[in-house]
């Protein structure tokens, strides 16, 4: 993978490594301490190892170890500074001396084979603390066996994770290699096959000079103990003050080079310990573990040209705000991932990544589920009814939080009122065009405006494919813009008309020129089931490439299905409408972007059917540019600015009017609020909003200041009587910015659970599902009336009860189903929720979508939909209740009705399901081959797995494993941070004086 070449920096590590004991150092003697002479004096001193290991067996020497450490995944390299080899020695010679005269021949040999191994393995030390890279020698096994000495060869993957000015070592020793041939040939020609450096030349001199001064030591027994080993030492330190300095008489430019860099690496090393960095490794400050992953869990082998430009901006470097924009497909993501990934691991922060769907964080989920796995960081789910505010703080490990735009926010409001919000080190908003769409875009907007307001640590990272007034979003976010052109494979445009395919052509005239006609025989049948040829269009690509189409609808999605069985790089648009509405210009680029994928097409192609009634519009569409982002705020009252302030008070962010306006000033709202604004100012909107929010019972008000202790700055507000207080939020106003109920349904829903404790009905879910059933769902829908009264009539007479209780009777659903007139007013809001919940009981009874949607007549689509909302509004109505001590009875019941809706399935298949990616009809599979819970999915072998599991393919298996790990890590972790709360002291403990 490129990495950017010489333009990565590189750090040394200064961890100590873990040294092994004294007894791994007597080991049989290597090619470099046997001298040079025939064979059979060779195999004479091959015998004498062999018996003075055997002889060294009884002495307790233990096998040879190695000593990984998961943490530090570049290994742990000696100090200079330290003199740890030095001490090893002082300890050797100490056993050295212990050992008895009549093993005197095979304790030096023993002693010259560790003089010649530890000085050996500490040159070998300091070249890697340049480098950066862990050589594992083998050369002790093998020089036991057979005796050869096997030279290390930088290839080409050790060459990439090299500093620049070993690399230019590497490529000068390439160059000179022929012309230093004939001198090297002389200089070793004792061992020609060896291959040694200028390091091992010197040590091979000193060790020839320690081994004189141990044969003159040994013939005079009775010198000074003191003497001997101090003259070692200062053998010993002046070699390693020689590879230090790199000063030598050698002639050979490589050698001097090679001596150059070490004296260089060792300065860096000294200068890393002196100034701390976040520099983990040579990919983009990254270990190489994470460019072999990548390589490994997706294929990718190098970044394009605008990715590494993206992640060496300087920008980028000083953690500063950033936007950038590219086309779907070319590659945002990556940047993104790699930005989060060093954040977990350099700087130790958590991490927020904000996706616009639930599918979407799911399958995120499943993606990076691998590598925190691998690289000691937890994957946390904020989707649905998923997520716990606060999040668990953990110990050691950080976590990536993965969430929906209302999870994120909820997250973020919980960070601030625990006072952690500065443990998060980054946010990333993917498709951030999102700030622009109705309700969801104002929560978007309230969760940034949040975190740059209450944090200045925190970077914000957005993109997104279709920005075009970026200015004002890069005033709101503080940040800088990148934008690139880049697609990895060519995309065409279409148009279809009748039986005529357009190519769109923004130099032609029309915009469009001919390109070709259908060429597909229909049958009469066909046509009446395809009238838009969508069955020809899929033709001409598939089974040999694949093909989506999008349609207007969910009930239209599901009848193209039924016609097309497989949607197999080709992008169909059956209609220009998004429902009902035409669609938008970056609707429109969103979905043509996804045409081509790269590495598998070399072109893509979209193709737009239309009637001839909307060719004008198309054709408008397709020419014009993409539209602004506006701020929808103020737009959506009660899911917006009213929501914000009550969430500013209740965190305390801000408690008075002046506060509060400062705090919109700040916001996207803020930046667009000259043009956004044209009947009412800021100040006005604000100050209505606070007494919306007082009259409702949200807020309640102080006075704070008088007349006299208004500031001349302040005077010009003094017409303004709600300067003069402060607010605080109320306990219903808590509840509800805590469960982030709708505003518009906060009084009703307090309302109906009061009246729901007045005779809550038990004997069934019914009661509890139509207390969960969304407000917002129930005025969107048309009931059945027929339908209505069948179902009506088949409850038990306890069910029949809640009807009643909530005001619906058999007698009015009677008329409705016979067309009668009513004289008496019912709420139709009620009469329809009721109805939307006898759909989510049923669902919860027979589990089978399938047989619920053709029993209410519904789409499958839609009540899935409602399914899903029933869930999430089930978690918000339980986070409701926690806060009102009144409403103590529906905890307990929530939280299992909760998740009987997130996953709608039998009690036994729930565990299964907890894990990403496994939905209903998996989890039955699973199950019935024995992977009945979460430990037997994290312990299951992926290859078994296929094996067993029908239509499961490689990758699924391997993103199911991980997925399961990475929750069962995070439950045990849960448990043992519990288990330590428990058994910690507590801060207030009093403390016993002594008299």
């Amino acid at each position: 993978m490129d990495v950017g070449g010489s333009r990565i920096r590189r750090r040394v590590s200064v961890r100590k490594r873990n040294r092994p004991s004294l007894e791994i150092l007597f080991a049989a003697p290597t090619v470099a301490e046997l001298r040079p002479g025939d064979e059979e004096e060779e195999e004479d001193k091959e015998e004498e190892m062999v018996a003075g290991s055997r002889r060294r067996k009884t002495v307790g020497v233990q096998p040879v170890e190695n000593h990984d450490s998961e943490e530090d995944m570049f290994g742990d390299y000696d100090s200079f500074a330290e003199n740890s080899f030095l001490a090893q020695v002082d300890d050797l010679e100490q056993k050295y001396m212990q050992l008895s005269e009549n093993r005197e021949h095979d304790a030096d040999l023993a002693t010259a084979d560790l003089f010649s191994e530890s000085i050996k393995h500490n040159k070998l030390s300091i070249t890697t603390v340049g480098s950066f890279i862990e050589l594992k020698t083998h050369e002790h096994t093998e020089n036991q066996s057979g005796h050869k000495d096997v030279a290390v060869e930088p290839g080409p993957d050790l060459l990439c994770e090299l500093p620049s000015s070993q690399v230019l070592y590497f490529e000068n020793l390439q160059n000179s290699s022929n012309d230093l041939g004939d001198q090297s040939t002389k200089e070793r020609d004792w061992n020609p096959s060896s291959h040694k450096t200028v390091s091992e030349d010197l040590l091979h001199n000193s060790i020839e000079q320690l081994q004189q001064i141990h044969e003159s030591s040994s013939k005079v027994r009775t010198s000074s103990d003191v003497n001997r080993r101090k003259s070692l030492k200062d053998v010993l330190k002046s070699t390693m003050a020689g590879n230090a300095k790199a000063q030598t008489p050698i002639f050979s430019r490589t050698k001097q080079l090679k001596e150059n860099l070490l004296s260089e690496e060792i300065n860096v090393a000294k200068k890393t310990i002196e100034s701390p960095s976040d520099d983990l490794g040579p990919f983009y400050s990254l270990p190489s573990k994470v460019r072999d992953l990548y390589v490994q869990f997706k294929g990718i082998e190098k970044l394009y040209e605008w990715q590494h430009a993206c992640l060496t901006l300087n920008s980028v470097q000083e953690r500063k705000n950033l936007i950038y924009s590219l086309p779907t497909s070319g590659g945002k993501t990556l940047v993104a991932e790699i930005l989060m990934l060093q954040e977990l691991l350099c700087r130790r922060k958590d991490v927020l990544m904000i996706l616009p769907y639930v599918a979407i964080v799911q399958e995120k989920i499943s993606a990076l589920s691998s590598f925190g796995i691998e690289l000691g960081f937890f994957v946390e789910e904020y989707a649905g009814s998923k997520g716990k505010f606060p999040p668990i703080k953990r110990r050691e490990k950080k976590s990536l939080y993965i969430a929906t735009i209302e999870k994120g926010h909820g997250l973020i409001n919980s960070l601030i009122e625990t006072g952690r919000i500065n443990s998060l080190g980054l946010v990333v908003v993917d498709e951030l065009h999102m700030i622009a769409e109705g309700s969801r875009g104002a929560v978007l907007e309230m969760t940034l405006a949040k975190i740059i307001y209450t944090s200045k640590t925190t970077q914000i990272i957005g993109m997104s494919a279709t920005l075009n007034n970026v200015e004002d979003l890069q005033e709101f976010l503080q940040a800088e813009y990148y934008t690139s052109q880049f697609r990895p494979v060519e995309l065409k445009e279409y148009l279809k008309i009748n039986d005529t395919i357009y190519k769109v052509d923004s130099k032609a005239e029309a915009g469009m020129t001919f390109s070709r006609l259908l060429n597909y025989k229909y049958s009469d049948a066909l046509k009446k089931m395809d009238p838009d040829h969508l069955v020809a269009l899929v033709t001409e690509v598939i089974p040999n490439y694949s093909c989506l189409v999008f349609c207007p609808t969910k009930k239209n999605c599901e009848n193209v299905a039924e016609m097309i069985c497989k949607f197999l790089s080709k992008v169909i648009l059956r209609a220009p409408y998004v429902a009902k509405e035409f669609l938008k210009r970056n609707q429109y680029k969103q979905m043509i972007g996804r045409a081509g994928r790269a590495g598998i097409d070399s072109v893509g192609e979209s193709i737009l059917i239309l009637q001839e009634k909307d060719k004008q519009q198309v054709l408008e569409l397709i020419s014009r540019p993409l539209e602004n982002c506006y701020s929808h705020l103020v737009q959506e009252f009660t899911k917006g600015i009213q929501t914000l302030f009550l969430s500013l008070i209740g965190l305390k962010i801000a408690t008075n009017l002046g506060d509060i306006y400062h705090f919109m000033s700040g916001t996207f709202f803020g930046v667009q609020q000259k043009f956004l604004l044209k009947e009412k100012s800021l100040w006005e909107i604000t100050v209505e909003s606070l007494r919306y929010l007082t009259e409702k019972g949200l807020l309640q008000k102080n006075t704070i200041f008088t007349e006299k202790g208004l500031t001349q700055k302040d005077a010009i507000y003094k017409s303004e009587e709600w300067f003069q207080f402060s607010f605080h939020i109320t306990k219903l106003g808590q509840a509800s910015f805590k469960g982030t109920i709708d505003l518009a349904y906060c009084d009703i829903l307090y309302r109906d659970l009061k009246k729901g404790l007045e005779g809550l009905v038990l004997e069934s879910l019914l009661h509890l599902v139509y207390l969960t059933t969304p407000y917002d769902m129930a005025s969107q829908c048309d009931p059945d009336w027929m339908i209505y009264f069948r179902q009506f009539n088949q409850l038990s007479p306890a069910e029949q009860n809640v009807a009643t209780l909530i005001g619906v009777s058999e007698n009015y659903i009677g008329k409705k189903a016979s067309g009668q007139a009513i004289k008496k007013k019912v709420d139709k809001d009620i009469v329809n929720r009721l109805y939307l919940s006898f759909v989510l009981y049923t669902l919860l009874k027979e589990t089978n979508i399938w047989s619920v949607s053709e029993k209410f007549n519904m789409p499958r689509g839609y009540i899935q939909s409602l399914l899903t909302a029933a869930a999430t509004f089930s978690s918000c109505v339980l986070h409701f209740c926690e806060e009102l001590e009144e409403f103590w009875v529906y905890r307990a019941l929530l939280v299992e009705l909760t998740k009987k809706l997130t996953y709608c399935v039998r009690a036994e298949l729930v565990p299964l399901m907890e894990v990403t990616g496994v939905l209903e009809g998996r989890a039955k599979q699973l199950y019935n081959a024995g992977y009945k819970s979460l430990t037997h999915l994290a312990n299951a072998d992926p290859e078994v797995l296929i094996r067993t599991i029908d239509h499961l393919s490689r990758h699924q298996a391997k993103q199911i494993v991980s997925s399961a790990k990475m929750l069962l890590h995070e439950k045990a972790e849960a448990l043992q941070e519990e288990v330590e709360e428990l058994l910690r002291l507590p801060s207030d403990f009093p403390s016993i004086e002594k008299a």
